[in-house]
């Protein structure tokens, strides 16, 4: 009988899981009809000080979430998503601002955001700004151990990683699940990548809309899922070391949007 060949598979590390394995990249080979779980339990026969962190991690297949039933095919790559923090192009029109930034966002950058968003037809713009501050975060899974040892201690700066692609595939999900919610569909969100020093802006939210009450909800949806659900990493810098800050990736939406009532339109303003 012939011996099928196996599927060769390119596996991602991001954050911890790449400070632990020493590296940001795997290629291995999988059986024939491999699921992402076969490829976890290879990547951990590769990498065994790996294991303990399966409870908390999330995984994506050629940058999109996927579970571990999910059935990998020759060439597919695997990223292992781990706890998150808790640039696309703009559409066409101008109506969303969606990025990454690798450098310092500059201090007129809400301004310049609003200025590009926002039309005659807004009465309401609301915009959300998420700056380094001094006093530690919650840690990751797998982080307690090493929080414990910097207790007390002033955060000095903040250290974002992301992966880019997904990430920005992910934000623009938020964006279309705003628009559907809350008729939305002036909004930006910028976020750091890099070294954020304390009292730096790390992520910029603006929502542009006809009512204050959807600009509102638009907003907090639009920092509360990008926390929760794109694959940003953060690790709060200390004299002496760092931890990584955060929880498991949330998948999908809070809620699913057939569960929202329609907007009720409001007076503007």
């Amino acid at each position: 009988m012939a011996v099928l060949p196996p599927l060769r598979i390119r596996v991602r590390l991001f954050a911890m899981q790449r400070e632990t394995a020493g590296t940001k990249e795997l290629r291995l080979e999988v059986p024939l009809g491999s699921t992402v779980e076969d490829a976890w339990s290879a990547i951990v026969a590769t990498v065994p000080a790996l294991a303990p962190g399966r409870s908390s991690l999330r995984f994506a297949v050629n940058g999109a979430y996927a579970g571990p039933e999910t059935a990998l095919a020759d060439g597919d790559e695997v990223a292992c998503i781990p706890p998150v923090s808790g640039g696309a192009d703009d559409v066409p029109d101008g109506r969303r601002i969606l990025e990454t930034r690798a450098e310092p966002l500059p201090g007129g950058l809400l301004a310049d955001l609003i200025d590009r968003l926002a039309t005659d037809e807004d009465g309401g713009v609301v915009a959300f700004l998420g700056r380094t501050r001094v006093t530690p975060g919650t840690p990751a899974p797998g982080q307690e151990d090493l929080a414990a040892e910097h207790e007390g201690r002033a955060v000095e700066s903040l250290e974002y990683e992301a992966f880019d692609p997904m990430a920005l595939g992910v934000l623009a999900q938020i964006a279309d699940e705003i628009e559907a919610r809350w008729g939305v569909s002036h909004l930006a969100i910028v976020h750091r990548t890099g070294t954020v020093p304390l009292g730096d802006v790390s992520v910029v939210v603006v929502a542009a809309s006809p009512h204050r009450d959807a600009a509102f909800e638009a907003a907090r949806y639009a920092i509360d899922e990008t926390k929760a659900r794109a694959p940003i990493w953060k690790s709060e810098r200390f004299a002496d070391g760092h931890v990584w800050i955060g929880h498991a990736a949330r998948t999908g939406p809070a809620a699913s949007i057939d569960q929202v009532a329609a907007v009720v339109p409001v007076e503007p303003g």
